[in-house]
């Protein structure tokens, strides 16, 4: 059997207390936070980050994973699930990479191809999607690399420093993941 949640580098595991202050660090860098989520760059403390992961743990529509280096278990990034809707397979996909030493090493890629394959196969999707701000050039390319498909835009939706920016919807259809992975190399 295949060894899930895990690749060659870096592998997904549950968020322990201890990973709580490295992520609330990540969610006080407004650098990290414009790239991650479209909501304002609030910092958040530690006790809001222990009630974020609480809400997490306590829903049956989202989930969120540690990224760690395999290596030493370092905590690296987090990603995970939400907006899960069951009866039909469907779920969206979110990650950051919030250890700037592991940025621009492929790290985020094997996440999202761990992330989806356990998606697909293991929590039986069918469709995952994910949204992505129109500056965001690097994640982009990384998730029209893994396969996924801009299927729409919410024209000027997000307001950075006095200018606004369009929001790309994507989409992944379970059929498209399995034609991706019989068209290049395995998952890991």
């Amino acid at each position: 059997m295949r060894d899930l949640l895990k690749g060659s580098n870096i592998k997904l595991t549950a968020v322990n207390d201890s990973d709580l202050p490295v992520i609330a660090d990540w969610f006080n860098d407004a650098g990290f936070l414009r790239y991650y989520d479209m909501i304002p760059a609030q910092p958040m403390s530690l006790r809001q980050m222990e009630d974020f992961i609480k809400d997490f743990e306590a829903s049956g529509e989202k989930f969120i994973y540690a990224v760690r280096e395999n290596n030493t278990g370092k905590i690296i990034g987090v990603a995970g699930f939400e907006e899960i809707i069951w009866s039909n397979g469907v779920a969206t996909v979110f990650i950051g990479i919030g250890d700037k030493g592991y940025t621009g090493k492929g790290l985020g890629k094997e996440a999202m191809k761990l992330l989806l394959d356990f998606g697909f196969n293991e929590l039986n999707f069918y469709r995952v999607n994910l949204n992505v701000i129109s500056y965001n050039e690097t994640a982009i390319r990384l998730y029209e690399g893994l396969g996924f498909v801009r299927e729409g835009t919410y024209r000027e939706f997000i307001l950075r420093d006095g200018k606004r920016f369009d929001m790309y919807l994507y989409g992944m259809l379970r059929p498209e993941w399995d034609n991706k992975l019989n068209n290049t190399a395995a998952i890991r």
